[in-house]
């Protein structure tokens, strides 16, 4: 019987010739990643070795990432004391994929780790962030844990009880129109699986439109697979894989992409021609409350915000700033935006987007994680509504459960920008 990539991978992993659905394994570990909540793994870490007199180093402290992204630079002296546990740990155990708070080398985690070649094509990657499906975009198994199995995988280097997940195909056909992309079609993907349509899945994306997307497209569709329920989203490595190992991370050694079995069993196939689609908006409160853009435009906004590991990218920026080039954002309106790492700001500086988004009146702030989710800057006030790139909407989220937050692409959020309500960017803003 075939195998998809994820049972491939998972076989490899673990040291077996195959695997099927349902089985449990313990797979080694690629890739071990977390962000300050790497100070709940070090208290479990250190939990697991209390009465021995001693915490040994980690399994393997080159294959431990620890990005500071979620409250940078620290708001509290809460976080600032969590950072500084943190440093003093990668210190002791010689961690070197440690990437601080720093201007040249920080960022969010899901774009610091592809960018630094960190994640490969057939890589078993575990993260304490539910967003760490992003990988799959990498042709890696990639998924979210919580700081209990994180602190098994830093001891052990094994993800422990694993069960081997039942796949959903995904097959896009198409060209995207002017002003629809990678985000539309996932928010469109979610509306139709639902929130738990892909419970306890993986979601592996295949077709004509997805073979000519960019990793930045993938990433964004990987970002978002868990907001459909599933365990891991994953586009299987190809050319486009290897060039943006090779040619934007620097890799040098070799890279093998895994691909599944022609006769590979899925639980569903799912098939999506996006020829056709309109640009697509997630309204409150939930991600899979998605409908087309002309259903909601004119709606009111306080607040624009664009960056994320969602839409945080070079070419997120691009399109942004090339919208509201020589224009102002709305009165009434304020506008936020955060590249998802150092690296893509830097770039951003040298290309002109930086400039033409401040002087259209945009906010730009370091990278992170903190108006994403409401811990660190733009909180909403009480009954404001937000237009964001990000990839949730729930209740509370940017800081405030009287808030409301919509989801959009960077070119709806742009065009949007200057008339201060949801605007088709199709259409002219």
């Amino acid at each position: 019987m075939g195998m998809t990539v994820v049972e491939k991978i998972l076989a490899r992993a673990a040291g077996l010739p195959s695997v099927q659905v349902g089985d449990v394994v313990e797979p080694s570990v690629d890739l071990a990643m977390s962000h300050e909540n790497a100070a709940l793994v070090i208290n479990q870490y250190l939990e697991v070795f209390s009465g021995t007199g001693q915490a040994p180093k980690v399994w393997d402290p080159s294959r431990i990432a620890i990005i500071f992204d979620h409250r940078v630079p620290a708001e509290s002296p809460k976080t600032a004391t969590n950072h500084k546990k943190i440093r003093e740990f990668v210190t002791a155990n010689g961690i070197t994929k440690f990437h601080d708070v720093r201007g040249d080398v920080g960022g969010i985690c899901h774009q610091v780790l592809p960018e630094y070649g960190y994640v490969r094509p057939g890589f078993v990657v575990v993260g304490t962030d539910s967003h760490t499906t992003s990988h799959g975009a990498l042709g890696a198994f990639s998924f979210g844990v919580g700081a209990t199995e994180m602190a098994s995988a830093w001891a052990l280097g094994i993800a422990v009880n694993i069960e081997v997940p039942a796949t959903i195909k995904v097959v896009v056909k198409g060209k995207f129109a002017p002003m629809v992309g990678p985000k539309d079609l996932i928010l469109h993907l979610i509306g139709q699986l639902t929130a738990q349509g892909a419970n306890f899945k993986v979601l592996e994306f295949h077709g004509e439109t997805i073979r000519n997307m960019s990793t930045s497209g993938r990433l964004a569709i990987c970002n978002m697979s868990v907001e459909a329920g599933a365990t891991s989203g994953i586009v299987p490595g190809d050319e486009e894989t290897v060039r943006y190992l090779r040619e934007e991370a620097g890799v040098t050694d070799a890279i093998t992409c895994v691909q599944p079995d022609a006769d590979a069993t899925y639980v569903r196939t799912v098939e999506i021609d996006v020829s056709a689609l309109d640009p697509q908006i997630a309204c409150p409160h939930m991600v899979d409350n998605v409908k087309p853009i002309d259903q909601v435009i004119g709606t009111k906004v306080q607040q624009i915000v664009i960056g994320s590991c969602t839409n945080g990218r070079l070419d997120d920026l691009a399109d942004a700033a090339a919208i509201l080039r020589g224009k102002k954002v709305a009165e009434g309106t304020r506008m936020l935006v955060f590249p998802a790492s150092s690296k893509i700001f830097g770039q951003a500086l040298d290309r002109g987007y930086i400039h033409d988004l401040m002087k259209a009146g945009a906010v730009v702030m370091n990278s992170g994680c903190g108006p994403c989710l409401g811990v660190h800057e733009g909180a909403l006030g009480d009954g404001e509504t937000a237009l964001s790139t990000t990839n949730r909407n729930f209740k509370g989220r940017m800081g405030n459960p009287t808030g409301f937050v919509y989801l959009c692409s960077p070119v709806v959020a742009a065009a949007s920008a200057i008339t201060g309500v949801i605007t088709d960017p199709r259409k002219g803003a």
